[in-house]
């Protein structure tokens, strides 16, 4: 056996909380989590789960196009994200369909996790950056057509449930084993609940791009995060969320159904500068990315190591809470049983931080990154 993942002892956070020792890796699989003496130096994280992203690097997720997909992928990878699912932005039914076929190779050779629909079926006073020209109520037989292409790589749909038709689209989701996601609404707290009630799993980055919350008029974010059958994807930056509101977030709806997501776009780890998010051109300042010409926000451009980051310290979340968030809980939404934590079976994903959270060292698959 071999695999050491520290030089010396690290805190190794594991689903029975930290061990100070230890990972030991046999081919592409844990073989052990061993407790070792000495003090320990740094953090040994499960590799993370990410299940909103639309690119980084300067590659897209969402353009359809194989090769700028796996230059994502490598790119989220080297920053700990082992487990990426590529997220489209709101388009036509034959580009989708285009789309997903070209993304299923990469879903069947284990670069991606699966495909995400962030749209088209989505309220147009919420539609954030996405292109209101291609918006449509939900059709459970474009959706048919979609998983069929998908063949198994089809794991997630956003949907307005206030839409006509969209109750019977998660209902039809729910029965094809597809993760209905709540998100870019304008539904009220009724609509909401009717729509987990119809097997909605999912909130598509909580508070942002939903109706705001009004004591007289709720609308959807009470309903989404005090409901235990929804998993509340957090994007944990400063930008869409301000601290106090993540903390209120992560305290209410609890690690164990709280995602961290990057929401990531093509800028992610690059400089300022004009970038393209679907149809839109976004211009990005200071880190933020937006649609040219306008305050709405259009993806982010931080990883998910970023978002664990400011999880720590910008919310005051414990590392553990923050592993969980960015790694345990989203494999278990999606129903990947091999990753997402640190323990004997699982694959040797593996995610190195010093004391400061700086990142040391990536293992995917038992096989070490350049980082």
């Amino acid at each position: 056996m071999e695999g050491v993942m520290l030089p010396k002892v690290g805190r190794v956070v594991t689903p029975g909380g930290v061990v100070n020792g230890t990972v030991v890796v046999e081919d592409d699989r844990i073989a052990a989590v061993e407790e070792r003496d000495g003090e320990p130096t740094g953090w040994v994280l499960p590799g993370f789960v990410d299940v909103h992203c639309h690119g980084g690097g300067g590659f897209s997720l969402a353009g359809g196009d194989p090769e700028s997909a796996r230059g994502a992928a490598a790119f989220h990878a080297s920053r700990g994200t082992t487990t990426l699912v590529a997220s489209m932005v709101s388009s036509t039914h034959e580009f989708l369909l285009s789309a997903t076929r070209a993304m299923r190779p990469l879903v069947a050779d284990g670069t991606l996790a699966g495909v995400h629909y962030e749209g088209p079926y989505i309220s147009e006073a919420k539609c954030g950056a996405h292109v209101t020209s291609v918006l449509r109520d939900p059709d459970t037989a474009e959706l048919g057509e979609l998983i069929d292409a998908g063949d198994g790589a089809v794991k997630m749909v956003t949907i307005a449930p206030e839409l006509p038709g969209a109750i019977e689209a998660i209902e039809f989701l729910d029965s094809r084993g597809v993760v209905a996601s709540i998100g870019h609404t304008d539904a009220s707290y009724e609509q909401t609940a009717a729509g987990i009630d119809a097997g909605a799993q999912a909130a598509t980055h909580l508070f942002n791009a939903m109706r705001a919350f009004n004591h007289r008029d709720p609308g959807p974010i009470p309903a989404l995060i005090a409901d235990e059958r929804i998993f509340s994807e957090i994007i944990a930056d400063p930008v869409h969320l301000h601290p106090g509101t993540m903390r209120f977030a992560f305290d209410v709806s609890l690690p164990g159904w709280t995602i961290l997501v990057s929401d990531a776009m093509d800028a992610a780890g690059l400089a300022d500068g004009s970038y393209q998010l679907g149809r839109h051109e976004v211009s990005v300042s200071d880190g933020v990315a937006t649609v040219a010409g306008t305050d709405v926000i259009a993806g982010s451009t931080i990883t998910l190591l970023d978002a664990v980051r400011n999880t720590v310290t910008l919310a005051g979340q414990s590392m553990e809470a923050a592993a969980q968030m960015a790694a345990a809980t989203p494999a278990e939404l999606l129903g990947l049983h091999d990753v997402g934590s640190l323990e004997a079976g699982k694959l040797a994903d593996a995610v190195v931080l010093d004391d400061e959270l700086r990142l040391v060292s990536v293992m995917r698959r038992g096989v070490w990154l350049d980082v």
